[in-house]
């Protein structure tokens, strides 16, 4: 077993076939010399140090004053809490709204003063009140119902086999459905939680939540509407993706219930009307 090992490492010859190898008193004398050659000397340690030193120096105080220039005197850390900068954003959000209220009544009432003593005034003030209807800029009353949509009520170790987290919340395409259906089935005006509904509102996702024209809401979800109630409760019954909704409030126990009012009134929408759109740096 030895030989055979040593067959493999020499190539294939036997021990007794492979040449001697030189050793320091037949090879060349220049080979004896332990003092290696001035091009194979490696630089001194001390050099080294000298070299590295004011670079890494160098490198850490661009990164401190990168890190200085970023924070501007403030926690960067404090950032990384995004719940409370949701929360704080949409204290912000509704403090606006209420003072944007408050100057719109302002401006109406200087308007309706100035109105009858000048025509173009008066002409833009008629036009804006054939246009609220649509537009959703003031307060409607009539009869209604109201569709509530919930997380269920249950924790992810319960759930049946084939389900997951995600089908025990209700997400934005779940509100969607059922504002798309409400529409397609002669919704006259609408609300989600308490806000106005108009053409351009959008309800999206935030993590477990969804926010709408600014703000943050948690479930229970509301979406209520005015108009022909049996014709609007037709139209939730026939809607496929309220009814795929439907199947999973049987499956896992998402919430959803409808009720109907006699009388629902909706104030005015008192957001902006302008499109809000990306804009590309230049």
């Amino acid at each position: 077993m030895e030989a055979a090992r040593r067959v493999r490492a020499s190539g294939g010859r036997m021990p007794e076939e492979i040449e001697p190898v030189a050793t320091a008193s037949t090879a060349d004398p220049a080979a004896t010399d332990p003092t290696p050659p001035a091009t194979a000397r490696r630089p001194s340690p001390r050099v080294t140090w000298r070299l590295l030193v004011p670079l890494v120096t160098a490198a850490a105080g661009l990164m401190f004053a990168m890190s200085f220039q970023a924070a501007q005197g403030r926690d960067l850390r404090a950032d990384r809490d995004l719940p409370q900068l949701i929360m704080e954003g949409d204290d912000r959000v509704a403090a606006t709204a209420e003072q944007l209220d408050a100057l719109q009544r302002e401006v109406e009432a200087l308007s309706t003063a100035s109105a009858p003593t000048d025509e173009h005034l008066s002409s833009l003030t008629r036009r804006a009140e054939e246009l609220s209807p649509t537009t959703a800029t003031t307060a409607v009353r009539g009869p209604g119902l109201e569709v509530a949509l919930d997380d269920a009520k249950r924790s992810g170790d319960t759930l049946p086999d084939g389900f997951t987290g995600d089908d025990v919340v209700v997400h934005q395409q779940d509100v969607q459905a059922v504002v798309n259906a409400l529409w397609a089935s002669g919704a006259e005006a609408m609300m989600i939680q308490d806000q106005r509904v108009i053409s351009t509102s959008a309800v999206r996702c935030v993590g477990n939540t969804l926010i709408l024209q600014g703000r943050v809401y948690a479930p229970p979800y509301r979406i209520s509407a005015i108009g022909d109630v049996s014709r609007m409760q037709q139209g939730l019954d026939a809607d496929p993706s309220v009814t795929i909704y439907k199947q999973y409030v049987d499956a896992v126990g998402l919430g959803y219930s409808v009720a109907t009012h006699g009388s629902l009134e909706f104030p005015a929408y008192s957001g902006s009307v302008d499109f809000q759109y990306a804009t590309p740096m230049r």
